[in-house]
């Protein structure tokens, strides 16, 4: 009896070997083009407004006010340098939304939801034009977003969020699994909904681009200068304290993102979540074009627990997201931009994804970090009788919506009502987070229960209590 011998079984490749040479930085700032920092602030000095931080936010409410006041003295400071955190780390996806999207908008809003989607275009519109106006080359182009399901109950959220769209005059392309197929080819997904006022844009070379263009402006510069104190007197300047100088300022504009809040109240209307991606070595055309993807559109998925991917100007994938990790405490430190169980996570998913790029090995893999707030988008403010302003919570969709907040922030402190500060996202704050062990609690039961409606389709207890409060948690 002749015996056959059996042919071995490929062994499939191991989440960890693709990762074993990944760089852990963002692979937008892991480039020699990156400028060299400004220098600390080491001497007393004065300003007409002092901006505090160096993020999207901080760089556009700088230039924004040269550009209403060109003779005003701005001053911006930032503790690391200008897009070493959440703006130089995110995706690219820039959303004309300044609600989280439509569907979180409409349900918080229902009354303004239409002065929100009209104040979110012009912002958008006015977004583009800024980068013309200042010569700011990030890649910013509308190649719309498509958004794909692999449930029945994701394509059903499909088809109400298509719906949706319509009633309020915004674009979306409901796409059955054959319309998928001209924008992406994968065995999860067979309902897609391409939306195509989505822009995808270099993060870090907008951050670059905005400073340059602060610094055309005479916008003063201080990097490696953390602000640890904010004082203020009845009348008079506000004074900021850094550790080997204090500033003097008329007007103070707080763009900090998540990082500790100079002002008590703003304690608890934020929590940190940590927000983890992978990007592919550089793929050729054949293998993208392997996977349908032939076209500049980004891609994210409709689970609660959901996934977004794009590529770069040199055929990488960027693939992130899913994983929202909640440090206890709302920590916030630099190692927790690193995690392992993570990176080996998101690696096994884009296999899952994407059979046929199993074998692809990663070059970056990064965190970090996102202010998400109890209803999911910016909020603003002031303090100290109006010589304080911030725009906080943009929670991880707010790369557009940060031009508006520092317009919001220029606004208030002006003292001046407009169209910007009306409506109610901007009178009023969100529903602050319960102190710790409760806030920890409640995340973790929510992100449970998330995770179970991702794979039954059905909403708990739990999420229809947080809905009635008008509260939640996602990715």
């Amino acid at each position: 009896m002749t015996t056959v011998p059996r042919r071995p079984v490929p062994r499939r490749p191991d989440p960890r070997d693709r990762l074993g040479h990944a760089a852990p930085a963002p692979y937008w700032l892991d480039r020699p083009e990156r400028p060299r920092a400004a220098p600390r602030l080491t001497a007393d000095t004065s300003c007409d407004l002092a901006v505090v931080g160096g993020g999207y936010t901080g760089l556009w409410t700088a230039l924004l006010a040269k550009r209403r006041h060109p003779h005003l003295d701005v001053l911006l400071v930032e503790q690391s340098t200008c897009g070493h955190a959440a703006s130089g780390r995110n995706g690219g996806f820039c959303s004309p939304s300044l609600t989280h999207g439509l569907a979180n908008g409409a349900d918080r809003w229902p009354a303004e939801i239409g002065l929100l989607q009209r104040l979110g275009a012009a912002n958008f519109t006015a977004f583009q034009e800024d980068l013309e106006t200042y010569g700011i080359d990030c890649g910013f182009a509308r190649t719309g977003k498509v958004t794909v399901a692999a449930t029945p109950w994701q394509a059903t959220a499909l088809r109400d969020a298509a719906a949706l769209a319509r009633r309020h005059g915004e674009k979306a392309t409901l796409l059955d699994r054959r319309e998928l197929g001209a924008y992406v080819d994968s065995p999860l997904w067979h309902t897609g909904l391409f939306s195509p006022d989505y822009a995808l844009l270099d993060p870090a070379r907008l951050v670059w681009g905005l400073r340059e263009a602060c610094l055309a402006q005479g916008v003063r510069l201080a990097e490696h200068t953390e602000v640890t104190a904010l004082t203020t007197r009845p009348t008079g300047p506000v004074r900021l304290r850094t550790p080997y100088a204090a500033v003097t300022a008329r007007r103070v504009a707080l763009a900090t993102n998540i990082h500790r809040p100079l002002l008590r109240r703003l304690s608890l209307t934020m929590i940190p979540v940590y927000d983890y991606a992978l990007v592919t070595e550089p793929l050729t055309d054949s293998r993208l074009a392997g996977i349908g993807w032939s076209g500049d559109h980004g891609i994210t998925d409709a689970g609660n627990q959901f996934h977004y991917a794009r590529k770069t100007d040199d055929n990488r994938i960027l693939w992130g997201g899913y994983d929202a990790i909640y440090p206890y405490g709302s920590r916030t430190a630099e190692h927790l931009t690193q995690r392992p169980e993570t990176f080996e996570l998101l690696a096994a998913q884009f296999a899952e994804a994407f059979p046929s790029l199993e074998d692809v090995p990663f070059s970056h893999a990064w965190g970090g970090v996102i202010d998400s707030t109890t209803r999911f988008c910016m909020f603003a403010g002031t303090a100290s009788r109006g010589r304080v302003g911030y725009a906080l919570g943009f929670t991880g969709l707010g790369v557009g919506a940060t031009r508006y907040g520092a317009e919001v922030i220029l606004d208030l402190l002006a003292g001046r009502p407009t169209e910007r500060t009306r409506p109610a996202m901007i009178r009023r704050p969100p529903v602050p987070f319960p102190p710790e062990p409760v806030r920890y609690l409640g995340i973790q039961a929510t992100r449970r229960s998330l995770a179970r409606e991702d794979a039954h389709g059905r909403r708990d207890r739990w999420l229809r209590t947080l809905d009635g409060l008008g509260l939640g948690f996602d990715s």
